[in-house]
């Protein structure tokens, strides 16, 4: 049988020997529907967040029209609602019941265990907590992680980890890196269905010797990709950009890389320029919805009363049918009377900055341009201050 996801680095910003540096790839993944049919991911890709089932506000079409290839579902979210044993027995999967055929990323669930619920107990089994929805107790295992990301039939399935909070003690931090490893053997020998890859997790906060130690581990385990987790978690922007320029090479060349919860549009292009090849974040959906807005310029708070006499578009650069079709002014009434059209105006704009900015400096890593790319993307990103 073959292998659920085939990848390839097509080119570095580096050349052949470019270790760590700016990388262009093709990542195939198996349908969900048993036809055999492999889904292309063009590599670098941001994934958009459909936490419980949706990209919040956006149409499953809209979402192939801008370009998204795989999304990401929240697996502690999905578990709570609708329930993960519903989701097959109604729809079969998390694919029919949002009505998506593309690809999806499925989270372990751990890091809402630790950041949204109220904890109760963190043992080497699992993790015990209560609902952030009703209070109702639960426990998460390595075992129950993998078994409810079967059930939503994603097509890459990550590792249950412990993610250590930052700032993080050593003691504390060794205790997360040694769960980590051991729910990584234990999620192993849970089956999956057969289009279904694995990612393991490197994790060890901003220690050096503790990413290095954790990526061995790890990458010895016989995952289809490897994730770096951990980071963006409250650490300065430059610490984690560091961080991932270190930990980037401690993974597989031959492997996807994927840099969990990352992030600012700067934070993805140096992230790519570290050799990170995946990204998710809730920040374009979720800061668009708020009223913050991503432009090739900068920044736009769309609240701000200077632009309700504005009859320009939100960017004049962006093919979005929002830059094409309506202006500020229209948007910033939108907004300020609450009407539902701005959350889809919106969220369609800067899911779409997203998935361009990855476009572009994919086209300018294969054109072997990425540095002089890059320099143009802060001299015009950092133009604009709202």
């Amino acid at each position: 049988m073959s292998r659920p996801l085939q990848f390839q680095v097509h080119q570095t910003s580096g050349g052949a020997q470019g270790k760590g540096s700016a990388r262009a790839g093709m990542m195939k993944l198996q349908s969900a529907d048993g036809t055999g049919r492999w889904l292309e991911v063009p590599t670098p890709m941001f994934m958009p967040v459909g936490t419980a089932g949706t990209v919040k506000s956006m149409l499953p079409a809209e979402l192939l029209e801008i370009g998204a290839k795989i999304i990401l579902g929240n697996t502690y979210h999905l578990y709570l609602r609708p329930g993960h044993e519903r989701v097959e027995k109604l729809w079969g999967g998390l694919h029919r019941m949002m009505g998506w055929d593309g690809a999806i990323l499925t989270d372990s669930g751990g890091f809402q265990v630790f950041s949204l619920a109220q904890l109760s107990r963190i043992t080497d089994h699992g993790v015990t907590f209560q609902s952030h929805l009703d209070g109702s107790r639960h426990e998460f295992t390595p075992e129950l992680s993998m078994q409810v990301q079967r059930s939503l039939g994603s097509q890459i399935v990550m590792a249950f980890d412990q993610c250590p909070p930052y700032p993080c003690e050593p003691k504390e931090l060794d205790s997360a890196l040694r769960r980590t490893l051991a729910w990584a053997r234990r999620g192993l020998e849970v089956p999956l269905k057969a289009h279904q890859a694995r990612f393991g997790i490197v994790q060890g906060g901003l220690s050096q010797e503790s990413r290095v130690r954790s990526a061995g581990e790890i990458t010895a385990l016989p995952f289809d990709g490897f994730a770096l987790g951990g980071l963006s978690v409250g650490e300065p922007p430059e610490m984690m950009h560091e961080m991932a320029r270190f930990a980037a090479p401690l993974l597989p060349e031959d492997k996807p890389r994927y840099l969990m919860g990352v992030g600012r549009p700067e934070d993805l292009v140096e992230g790519v320029r570290a050799g990170i090849d995946l990204f998710d974040c809730v920040m374009p959906t979720r800061n668009a919805r708020n009223g913050q807005l991503f432009t090739t310029f900068g920044r736009v708070n769309i609240k701000n009363a200077r632009h309700a006499d504005d009859p320009s578009p939100l960017d004049a650069e962006c093919g979005c049918s929002t830059c094409r079709t309506f202006s500020r002014a229209y948007l910033r009434h939108l907004f300020v009377a609450q009407e539902l059209l701005y959350a889809r105006l919106a969220t369609l704009h800067n899911l779409y900055f997203y998935l361009e900015l990855m476009r572009r400096m994919r086209a300018a890593i294969l054109e072997n341009r990425f540095d002089e790319w890059s320099e143009s993307f802060y001299t015009k990103y950092q133009s604009v201050s709202d």
